[in-house]
């Protein structure tokens, strides 16, 4: 009894099994549902245009602010000081009175000197009286020519005399001109390094003060040799202009290129530059770090964001979106200014480039172009 059932059970999986497999080829050979091939993926990604403009060529460097003129000052004569007339760190103009020394020694020394000075054309004056009286003498044959001719000499000793006092006397004012001190040039004066009191002398190392020209000034600074013809080239056309910026400062200063060093450094391949900057705002300072731009040329370019640049083993290219499609276009870049790439080729300008997504790009990926994210 047991054994019927079983065979029964067993016949009607059996049935059941049979069914399904009929049911199932009438669904493929019979007309039945089809499975769907799976779709092709869209990726979603950001563009940019490439955009064909003028575009400047400049080389970046670091720099330092020189004066164009800095004078120390320093006393000639061995004197005290009696007067400082400026205040520490005061911007000064050419002729100012600067220091006041004590000229009391100078002065006597003058005295001196004209007392003998005014003896000597007396004495000058004499002999002339002499010559006179010894010539009407001679011509009455009352006396020897020979005293004529000694009167004559000794006006000839006296005017000599003359000469050289009146050259002590006029080194002594000039000695006196030394007891007051001016500024030789308009700029800046720095803390003066000796007060009133203090005894001075021209041996002496240290100055008294320092006055460094402010406006206009120097900025120097170093690039590679690679960029020097293009650089002379500006030189040329009175093109090449600087950028000067102090760190932490948005305002930047604009000279003019005024010099390239007569040689390149042998060890370094660089060459020192020296612009000329205006400076009156005195925005530049004498020692200063500053980030300079040599602005070299305009040239008329097509450029990309950065982002757009993709590199391989091939080379460097970028995703160009076509009838909804990124196609692999190959570029050359020529350089690259910040957030922005100059290309030499590869895009007439006007494309739509990819920036963002790139990842998941092959050549002929359909795309869905998306907003720029917040921040970007």
């Amino acid at each position: 009894m047991q054994s019927m059932i079983k065979r029964k059970w067993l016949l009607g999986a059996a049935a059941v099994a049979l069914i399904g497999i009929v049911v199932l080829a009438r669904g493929i050979w019979g007309g039945g549902a089809v499975a769907q091939a799976p779709t092709e993926r869209v990726i979603a990604v950001e563009v940019a245009p490439a955009v064909k403009k003028k575009v400047p060529l400049t080389v970046d460097a670091l720099g330092t602010v020189t004066p164009i003129t800095s004078v120390a000052i320093k006393a000639r004569l061995d004197t005290e000081i009696v007067g400082v007339h400026f205040a520490d760190g005061a911007r000064v103009k050419k002729g100012d009175l600067l220091f006041t020394l004590d000229s009391r020694s100078v002065l006597a020394q003058i005295a001196q000197a004209e007392g003998v000075v005014a003896r000597d054309r007396a004495q000058l004056e004499g002999a002339e009286r002499d010559i006179a009286r010894y010539t009407d003498l001679v011509a009455k044959n009352a006396t020897p020519v020979i005293n004529l001719d000694n009167a004559k000499t000794q006006a000839d000793i006296f005017r000599a005399a003359i000469k050289a006092d009146t050259a002590l006397l006029d080194n002594l004012k000039i000695q006196l001109s030394y007891c007051t001190i001016r500024a030789p040039i308009d700029g800046r004066v720095s803390a003066a390094s000796v007060k009133v009191g203090n005894f001075v002398r021209p041996a002496d190392t240290a100055s008294l003060a320092t006055i460094n020209q402010i406006a206009p000034v120097y900025v120097s600074f170093t690039v590679s040799q690679d960029a020097l013809p293009n650089i002379r080239q500006a030189i040329a056309a009175e093109s090449a202009t600087v950028d000067a910026t102090v760190p932490g400062d948005t305002k930047h200063a604009t000279g003019q290129v005024t010099m390239i060093e007569n040689s390149v450094d042998a060890s370094t391949g660089m060459v020192m530059i020296r612009a000329t900057m205006a400076n009156t705002d005195e925005l530049l300072w004498p020692g200063t770090l500053v980030t300079t731009k040599l602005n070299i040329r305009d040239d008329e370019a097509v450029t990309v964001p950065s982002a757009a640049i993709q590199v391989s083993q091939a080379g460097t290219f970028v995703f160009v979106i076509k009838d909804g499609k990124a196609e692999i276009q190959k570029v050359e870049v020529e350089r690259t200014a910040g957030t922005t790439t100059v290309l030499k080729s590869g895009l007439q300008g006007g494309e739509s480039v990819v920036t963002d997504g790139h990842l998941q790009l092959r050549n002929g990926s359909r795309v869905n172009i998306r907003a720029p994210k917040t921040g970007t």
